[in-house]
């Protein structure tokens, strides 16, 4: 933890943009704003001369961009950044996250709720120890094999015409609950999961509305599994990755399909982890795989433990290897938990499990 005031950098080429930012922080008695910048160059130089314990950092910037200066930053002093940004930028922000950015939100409006979002994540990440995100993440972007021409759509093959996975078959079902510093796993994670890897994956990821559309392609450049975002009513098929949208409650049925409901109210941080998990347990029982990872507060908790309690598989993400050791050690303090594993080793667990080589 910090000693208070948290001192605050806000870096974006809108004067509109930072005065709305400078006066929503500045009504935190224990947050400061230190300085400002216009671009990025700006934001490296202010970023060694004042040592704010956070920058707000925009993308779309003249003289130099914000993924420059996230590139700059993090290989002179590393610093903790929140990128605040459009949601026409949403795909370039996962970009900044993988060169080092902690975690991306949407430029705040005058919503209550968005505004305490918006401050509870500049007081989260201030205090986050940087030093082993200095190096930009290094992800190898596998080679998409080219598939030969495909039979059409049915209900035992993934969508997109995509192939169904050829190499052996496995009735497992895997859900992953991750929340801050869930991006920079997912991207370790999925891409090790090769093109024959023959189970769903379902993802609830805390993210902004509007934003998870961005992280979808993000992680399909990645990824050699389709990656797209789950559909109200959409038959959950194998070898495929599920974003659920963040805008809706999203859960499994009994027909394994995907049911989506008005989200809910409370809590600041949506899709809802839980409620994926718990509906996971209650419809493939022995054969649901929970994993939880980095993320603040316990959601997922309840739904992780539900799958235990109905028999499957339940992983966590250690200490060690989270950005916020949080929603995993709830989960892990209940006992919920079979197995803690290093990110690096969750895909070879992932394969284990499916009975797939790796």
């Amino acid at each position: 933890m910090i000693a208070a005031p948290i001192r605050v950098l806000l870096v974006d080429d809108s004067d509109l943009v930072r005065a709305i930012l400078r006066d929503v922080l500045q009504q935190e008695p224990d947050i400061i704003v230190v300085g400002e910048a216009a671009n990025g160059q700006e934001a490296v130089a202010k970023s060694l001369k004042l040592q704010p314990h956070l920058i707000t950092m925009d993308l779309e910037m003249p003289v130099m961009d914000g993924m420059e200066a996230i590139t700059a930053i993090m290989r002179s002093k590393a610093v903790p950044i929140l990128v605040v940004s459009g949601v026409a930028d949403a795909r370039k922000s996962y970009e900044a996250v993988r060169r080092g950015a902690l975690d991306v939100v949407a430029k705040p409006d005058c919503n209550p709720i968005a505004l305490a979002a918006f401050v509870a994540k500049v007081r989260m990440l201030a205090g986050v120890p940087v030093i082993t995100h200095i190096r930009p993440l290094s992800v190898s972007r596998p080679q998409k094999p080219v598939a030969p021409a495909v039979a059409p759509i049915s209900d035992s093959s993934p969508e997109n015409g995509a192939l169904a996975p050829a190499a052996g078959k496995s009735s497992k079902v895997f859900a992953i609950a991750s929340s801050t510093g869930g991006p920079q796993v997912l991207a370790r994670v999925l891409p090790r999961l090769p093109a024959t890897f023959p189970c769903p994956v379902l993802i609830a990821q805390h993210i902004a509305e509007g934003f998870a559309e961005g992280m979808v392609a993000w992680l399909a450049g990645l990824c050699l599994l389709p990656v797209k975002m789950a559909a109200d009513g959409e038959k959950i098929k194998p070898g495929v990755i599920y974003i659920a949208p963040p805008e809706y409650t999203c859960a499994v049925a009994v027909s394994r399909r995907f049911v989506f409901s008005g989200r809910q109210a409370q809590g600041l941080y949506h899709p809802s982890c839980d409620r994926l998990l718990e509906s996971l347990a209650e419809t493939y029982q022995a054969d649901a795989v929970g994993i939880i990872m980095t993320g603040m507060g316990h959601d997922g908790v309840q739904g992780i433990t539900r799958i235990r309690d109905l028999g499957g598989v339940t992983l966590a993400q250690n200490a060690e290897t989270s950005l916020i050791y949080g929603m995993n050690r709830c989960a892990v303090e209940s006992g919920a938990v079979q197995k803690q594993l290093p990110a690096a080793e969750i895909a070879p667990e992932m394969l284990r499990l499916a009975g797939v080589s790796p």
